[in-house]
């Protein structure tokens, strides 16, 4: 696994204000392990922030403490200034319309050419 100092101090905060935000709500380690559906040593794991604990059982504990909306909303679109303004770099300068066929019997020939070695334009 890849060390990032900057990624495990955000998860330790991450643990230790889960802790705080259960102790707050009067939750124990027992009844949240039971209703995340882990163990209390996965559960203490999470509240010290150790980033091989799946991701899931992270989302879970959120679940409980009724912040996983804010989980959800981390990244969404809406509230990605970095990924709007790089999409909008690539937008096209114009649009263009489509494209109308002419149908073959309103060319200036009047007809389309059967073989395509007739074709003068090929």
């Amino acid at each position: 696994m890849i060390k990032s100092f900057r990624v495990e101090s955000v998860l330790k905060k991450l643990g230790k204000d889960m802790s705080d935000a259960r102790k707050r709500r009067r939750i124990s380690t027992i009844l949240m392990a039971e209703r995340v559906g882990i163990t209390r040593v996965t559960l203490s794991r999470i509240e010290k922030g150790d980033p091989r604990v799946n991701m899931g059982a992270y989302a879970m504990v959120l679940h409980v403490l009724g912040k996983l909306d804010d989980l959800e909303m981390l990244v969404d679109r809406t509230r990605d200034p970095l990924g709007l303004d790089l999409m909008d770099e690539i937008l096209p300068q114009r649009i263009r319309s489509p494209h109308t066929k002419i149908p073959a019997t309103s060319r200036s020939e009047g007809k389309a050419p059967k073989n395509p070695s007739e074709n003068p334009h090929a």
